[in-house]
């Protein structure tokens, strides 16, 4: 099996030139309109019972038709970021977003006007509406903390060209970024993607010589960045403002569907792990000849020549370590190989990173990646496999019921990763394999309970500065290695001042605070698996309906109907920080040996 191009000919063919997809989005276009003006046209009445079905019907239907476009489109930037008429897309399906959060503004206001007796009556009565009463509720209380419907228009009019445009400005800053790099003689310009690789190849030298490069690509794009973070905070924060918001974590927690004591009892428990982690990386440190690692030495391997492992090979282990869990998991994966969903392509021009897509009215979903053969890259695989899984189990709900938050997300992608770590880990034959597993392993706790709390404290003191002023590059990189040093407790030797520039999870702005989410899905996980591993084959099942429900109540009646756990207090994330650290011991035994 040659690494594969993924294959949206079968979604629409043609690409961003595709015939089909312009009918398609003319369609879903049409539709949002005659939606919008039904509703615009339905006065100040109170809604019937009739009318309230057929708004939610409709309303569903608009909203798979943009999750059907907005996947597309999300495809064709990635896999090629000069593709002028993909961008063109991009504004074309944002304002088509736009024209849906106007007609779901004033859904959620009628909504509202409907009296609690009634309400509670209709949903009961009819099973269009109970089946998602949850989201409906959802919708009809936060209507309630926003502006008058057409003010909300105005704001989300305004921010297709402003706020969403700045974030879409990425793509066009990471496009410039053409690293020069001299292997085998020849000298190429590596795009953001395929540099990203060579900042955890196995030889130190690539890596140092390519960090050097990395940060002053990145530096030389770093006003065009600072812009664009300034502008997009700064619209959120006047958006906020006349609201009557006053805390830029109100919006990120609703949509999480989590409370601030769940968020406050998460982190704490993270401050746990500083120590614990820091003797980690110290033992690494010196496994790689080093008093303390670098930033680009986090994620290196310790093997002094890293195993390569082909794509074909990849795919086999995934399939057969899911098999382990579900065979429903390892089927999901199959499908995904064979009919070449993922996009995963050593080349230049994409754009870097990972992410998963799902076409709910294709039933089908697509991962992209670039894959150079690290265990890496096979991690990223897996966790991208578990969000196709977490899709297809949703995929028979209504469009509402679909509509998980990012950190129950990253639930199912992280449980996957686990999944193949502890299969390798079992078959492991030799110390120095098992050694270099645990490191795997402790990479991704650092990950998620150093990196991503770095990104967290970073982000909240830049909106709180950000509230007094715009702040230049060079107060953003100082913001960001103070972040890193705290989070790390000062365990490194290098930082990474502009990574507040590269990272792609800064820019968006579909979901606010792209980073608590995910440590909350990688310790929820480490719940999940402690669960799986004492109950066996049994909770497969278990499992499929908790992520069947993760779109239809909040993370802590998830936790208490599937799990039995408290998610607003210390006891949950302290167990679960305590097996996300558990691997340190048996890594300086190893190191010892």
């Amino acid at each position: 099996m040659t690494i594969p191009i993924w294959n949206l000919e079968t979604l629409f063919p043609g690409g961003s030139s595709s015939r089909d997809f312009a009918a398609f989005a003319e369609q879903a276009e049409a539709g949002c309109a005659a939606l919008l003006q039904e509703l615009r046209d339905g006065g100040e009445s109170v809604p019937d019972e009739r009318r309230l079905a057929e708004w939610t019907g409709k309303l569903q239907e608009t909203l798979a038709r943009l999750r059907e476009a907005d996947s597309f489109v999300s495809c064709l930037t990635a896999q090629s970021l000069s593709d002028r008429r993909a961008v063109g897309w991009t504004e074309r399906i944002q304002t088509l977003a736009a024209r849906y959060k106007q007609a779901s503004d004033l859904f959620d206001a009628k909504l509202a006007q409907v009296p609690d007796a009634s309400w509670r009556q209709w949903t009961a009565a009819r099973p269009e509406l109970a089946a998602v009463r949850f989201p409906l509720d959802e919708k009809r209380d936060f209507a309630k903390e926003k502006l008058p419907p057409a003010l909300e228009a105005v704001a989300g009019e305004l921010a297709v060209d402003g706020y969403h445009g700045w974030g879409e400005h990425y793509n066009t800053i990471v496009g410039r970024i053409a690293i020069p790099w001299e292997e085998d003689g020849k000298t190429a310009a590596l795009s953001a993607g395929q540099a990203a690789n060579k900042l955890d190849d196995p030889d130190p030298a690539v890596r140092d010589a390519m960090a050097g490069k990395w940060e002053e690509a990145w530096s030389a794009q770093a006003d065009l960045g600072a812009d664009a973070l300034n502008r997009i905070a700064g619209f959120r924060l006047k958006l906020y403002g006349l609201r009557g918001w006053n805390d830029p974590l109100k919006e990120p927690l609703a949509i999480n569907r989590m409370s601030r004591r769940t968020l406050e009892a998460m982190w704490t428990a993270v401050e746990r792990s500083v120590e614990p982690l820091k003797r980690y990386l110290g033992l690494k440190a010196r496994l790689l000849g080093k008093d303390k690692p670098s930033w680009h030495d986090v994620d290196a391997p310790i093997a002094s020549a890293q195993s390569h492992i082909p794509y074909d090979e990849a795919a086999s282990l995934i399939a057969d370590a899911f098999s382990q869990f579900s065979p429903r998991l390892a089927e999901l994966a199959k499908t995904a190989f064979a009919d070449r969903w993922i996009e995963a392509e050593d080349r230049p021009g994409k754009r870097p990173g990972g992410f998963c897509t799902s076409f709910p009215l294709g039933r089908q979903s697509r991962i992209f990646m670039t894959y150079s053969g690290t265990p890496g890259n096979v991690s990223t695989l897996a966790h991208e496999l578990g969000h196709a899984y977490h899709a297809r189990l949703v995929q028979e709900l209504p469009p509402l019921a679909q509509e998980y938050a990012m950190n129950v997300a990253e639930t199912a992608s992280t449980f996957a990763e686990a999944i193949v770590s502890d299969a390798l880990l079992r078959r492991a034959g030799s110390d120095e394999e098992k050694l270099a597993l645990l490191d795997e392993r402790l990479q991704r706790a650092v990950a998620f309970c150093m990196n991503i709390r770095a990104r967290f404290l970073f982000e909240t003191r830049f909106y709180a500065r950000r509230a007094a002023g715009m702040l230049e590059a060079g107060e953003l990189s100082e913001l960001m290695v103070e972040a890193q040093k705290e989070a790390y407790g000062d365990a490194l030797g290098s930082w990474h001042p502009h990574f507040w520039a590269s990272k792609l999870h800064f820019y968006l702005t579909d979901v606010p605070f792209y980073n608590f989410p995910y440590t909350f899905g990688y310790l929820f996980s480490t719940g999940l698996a402690a669960v799986a591993e004492r109950e066996g084959a049994a909770f497969a099942e278990r499992y499929d309906d908790l992520l069947r429900d993760t779109a239809v109540m909040t993370v802590e009646e998830l936790a208490s109907r599937h799990l039995g756990v408290r998610l607003d207090e210390p006891g949950f994330w302290n167990d679960a920080v305590a097996r996300a650290i558990a691997d340190v011991d048996a890594f300086a035994a190893l190191c010892r040996a």
